[in-house]
């Protein structure tokens, strides 16, 4: 009798731990998987010192890539500063921590490669395959390799990341400053007092023609420099149509259509991403997707003109 009523009990037990979940451990959130991988242990600190270990633990989603402790002992280099002067910065902490962070779980296969991805910090950055490699072009033009892809956790999923992105610093006019090839282009923007506008928020998107550029466009007009920086109307007729008022990064630029410029007038831009302006005369778009605070550029190699 003593052993069936022990066996009763034993059964109880049994189905009342089922009942309860069977004693099997939730999944962690997105901060208990960083806190168990050692490879994290500094994006912990990180997260801890910026306060945000309460939200990153939330109910989200969210999506987060994660840099390695490799890859923030090499952002202390590059910026100059100790780890204890990063993490009692907390302004920069965390603007540099919310950058890594998008508001939604998307996994490797809904990556939108090619496009701007908006983070919680509110920039962008975006993703390409790189030599069947997924890497990130940041804010301030840095490459980030994605190194390891859709680990879960119970408020998201994480990537991977061997390089700690940045946001942009820059905004458009300085970033063409920050560039020797666009000196003419700076000086023309100067001179047509455009330069407040393309520092504004935008966004924009800017087709930048080259030193070389500006200088074929005087041998075409028969002008000086100078006669064309004086030429105020001209100049910003000029400059504005070189403007889109949106951001547009390669993979959004529309093929074959009309696309109207901030000067009113339209362009084309074929497969071969050649533009035809205006006038039917053709210009090269000889790199893309230069990110800035407040747009993009694109390099042109020939000043494209309206009618």
């Amino acid at each position: 009798m003593i052993t069936w009523i022990k066996r009763l009990l034993a059964v109880s037990m049994v189905s009342l731990v089922a009942a309860c979940g069977g004693g099997s451990d939730p999944e962690p959130n997105i901060v208990e998987v960083a806190q168990a991988d050692p490879r994290f242990s500094i994006l912990v600190e990180a997260v801890v010192a910026a306060d945000l270990q309460g939200t990153l633990s939330g109910t989200g989603p969210f999506t987060v890539f994660a840099p390695t402790n490799d890859a923030f002992a090499a952002l202390l280099g590059e910026l100059g500063v100790s780890k204890a002067q990063l993490l009692a910065n907390k302004p920069l902490l965390t603007a540099v921590l919310t950058y890594h962070v998008l508001p939604a779980k998307v996994e490797q296969a809904a990556v939108p490669v090619g496009k701007p991805i908006t983070t919680v910090q509110g920039g962008i950055f975006k993703v390409e395959s790189v030599s069947g490699a997924l890497t990130i072009t940041d804010g301030r033009n840095r490459p980030t390799r994605i190194s390891a892809t859709n680990v879960q956790a119970a408020n998201g999923v994480i990537h991977v990341v061997d390089r700690v992105l940045l946001p942009a610093d820059k905004n458009i006019v300085q970033t063409a400053g920050a560039t020797a090839d666009f000196s003419i282009l700076v000086e023309a923007v100067t001179a047509a007092g455009l330069g407040g506008t393309l520092s504004g928020t935008g966004p924009f998107t800017v087709f930048a023609p080259t030193n070389a550029a500006f200088a074929a466009l005087l041998a075409e007009l028969g002008v000086s420099k100078e006669a064309l920086l004086a030429d105020k109307a001209l100049l910003t007729k000029v400059l504005t149509y070189h403007v889109l008022p949106a951001r547009v990064l390669k993979a959004d630029v529309p093929v074959g259509a009309a696309i109207t410029t901030v000067q009113g007038q339209t362009f084309s831009v074929d497969s071969s991403l050649s533009i035809t302006d205006a006038n039917g005369r053709r210009a090269k778009i000889a790199a893309t997707d230069v990110l800035a605070s407040n747009g993009v550029i694109h390099v042109i190699d020939k000043v494209i003109l309206p009618k």
